[in-house]
């Protein structure tokens, strides 16, 4: 433990100095073996016009150190900012988010004192890819990304964990009985990777009822792994029922570089105060002293914090009067956890993390995406989308129009609109905005070429129709690659 970690620190904004402040005072009082290297982020780098939050020079800690603990920023209001933590999270390709969710009853308030989760949520993909397009007056469209690799990246990364830290179960959690295909992935390369680790229990949930069986019977729950969207909601939900959003950490993993922050924000309305909790950032500080190979140093402080809850020395937000025995600030609130140091709580469980007897290299190839043949894609068809509100917006009249257009036997098949069959058949009904979706095959669905396409786009167009996206329909190894219309 003699040489010294090198490690990123960003102080960040509101409450982040004090947070950070108090945190670092702890961590070298455990002994910890880093040596910080601080670079400036957030609102004071926005406003110079930067509108990722981060100096340019920053990324070059970053890439060096390949350690970065991040205090909450804050984010100034109006148009033109990007999210940092989204902007971080994917230049630095950090794939898996993990966020531990413990109950610490009865000294943290909570209705479910058993609650012992961790959810590893996806973090590049999904909605988060930020694809945004407005394609008409009324209609508005956000792309749905969901790939086989970055899918098979976390749920791997979810079972390694769950190995590693002796957990006995993952859950998976979708919608895939509506998003049949990009959720279907996801579970399907969930079930294919379960069976490398037969050794622990797996199941799966719809995400709804998964939601509701966090708020309600949390400690049916082990490992969750999920998708990001999904991930992001439910890792609050869980960290809420806990007792308190305020004293959580985090992780955001990737290949090279990972980031360890406090999942609350900046809290400008205390900030100065000294009454923050820096539990959070500390909670996170302990993720990261695991994995730069420190858990002594990590279980030294970790049991520490828990005595200290538990000799009821709280800030004012965890602060409960007949438990609380005294309420301190930030900086006496790191005293108290640095005075207790080489003790172990007397009630709650000890901390213990895991200290992992396989190589890096090991790890790595645990990690690895596993070759596959790639499926043969076929081209059959083509789904051309129309601005069109005319009149009544009667199905009909822009159906009968478009059954006009046929290029070698490429001809109209149906039209939707918000995916709900329309034309032909349709019920009088359905609302209709002005985005519809009319779909082209062969009656036999047999191959078609680019050429036909773009024959039927100019035929499209001939007719005065304005199509404003286009999407080809293929089969890979004579599977669909494309929804059915409702009522198709």
């Amino acid at each position: 433990m003699s040489e010294k970690r090198k490690i990123t620190v960003a102080y960040g904004d509101g409450i982040g100095p004090e947070i950070m402040k108090a945190t670092l005072s702890i961590l070298e009082a455990a002994g910890a073996a880093i040596e910080t290297e601080v670079i400036e982020i957030g609102e004071q780098v926005y406003l110079k016009g930067i509108s990722s939050g981060i100096e340019p020079n920053a990324w070059d800690s970053l890439r060096e150190t390949k350690v970065f603990l991040k205090s909450p920023i804050t984010t100034p209001q109006g148009g033109g900012f990007k999210s940092l933590n989204v902007t971080t999270r994917k230049t630095l390709g950090l794939y898996a988010n993990v966020r531990p969710c413990k109950a610490y009853s009865p000294y943290i308030r909570t209705h479910f004192p058993e609650t012992d989760m961790v959810i590893i949520r996806e973090n590049e993909e999904d909605l988060y890819a930020g694809i945004e397009h407005r394609q008409t007056d009324e209609v508005f469209q956000c792309l749905k990304l969901i790939s086989r690799p970055g899918s098979e990246k976390i749920v791997r990364y979810a079972f390694e964990y769950a190995r590693m830290n002796n957990r006995k179960k993952v859950t998976c959690m979708t919608k895939d009985n509506i998003m049949k295909m990009a959720d279907g992935v996801f579970h399907q390369v969930f079930n294919e990777v379960a069976k490398e680790y037969p050794e622990i229990e797996t199941d799966h949930k719809i995400i709804d009822i998964g939601t509701a069986l966090i708020a309600d019977r949390p400690e049916m729950f082990d490992v969750i792994v999920t998708l990001n969207l999904y991930g992001d909601i439910i890792s609050d939900v869980a960290a809420q029922i806990t007792g308190s959003v305020g004293l959580g950490g985090s992780a955001n993993i990737g290949e090279e570089v990972a980031m360890f922050e406090a999942i609350h924000g900046s809290a400008p309305d205390i900030t100065g105060m000294g009454i923050a909790n820096p539990s959070g950032l500390l909670n996170g500080a302990i993720m990261m002293l695991v994995h730069i190979g420190q858990p002594e140093v990590a279980e030294k402080i970790s049991n520490a914090w828990m005595r200290t809850l538990e000799e009821g020395i709280h800030t004012g937000d965890i602060f409960q009067e007949g438990i609380s025995k005294r309420k301190v600030g930030t900086q006496e609130f790191a005293e108290a956890v640095i005075e207790r140091l080489g003790k172990s709580p007397e009630k709650m469980k000890k901390a213990s993390f895991a200290k992992s007897e396989r190589s890096e290299k090991d790890i790595k190839e645990a990690l690895a995406i596993r070759p596959r043949k790639a499926a043969e894609k076929v081209l059959i068809g083509l789904d051309v989308f129309i601005d069109w509100k005319e009149g009544t917006r009667d199905p009909n009249v822009i159906g009968d129009a478009l059954r006009q257009v046929d290029s070698s036997g490429l001809k109209m098949q149906l039209i939707t609109n918000r995916g709900v069959r329309v034309y032909p058949g349709g019920m009088k009904e359905t609302f209709c905005s002005d985005h519809w979706r009319v779909r082209f095959f062969n009656a036999d669905e047999s191959i078609i070429t680019h050429e036909q396409l773009i024959d039927v786009l100019q035929q499209v167009k001939a007719l005065g129709f304005d199509f404003i996206k286009t999407e080809n329909l293929y089969t890979f190894d004579g599977a669909r690659g494309f929804s059915l219309a409702q009522g198709e």
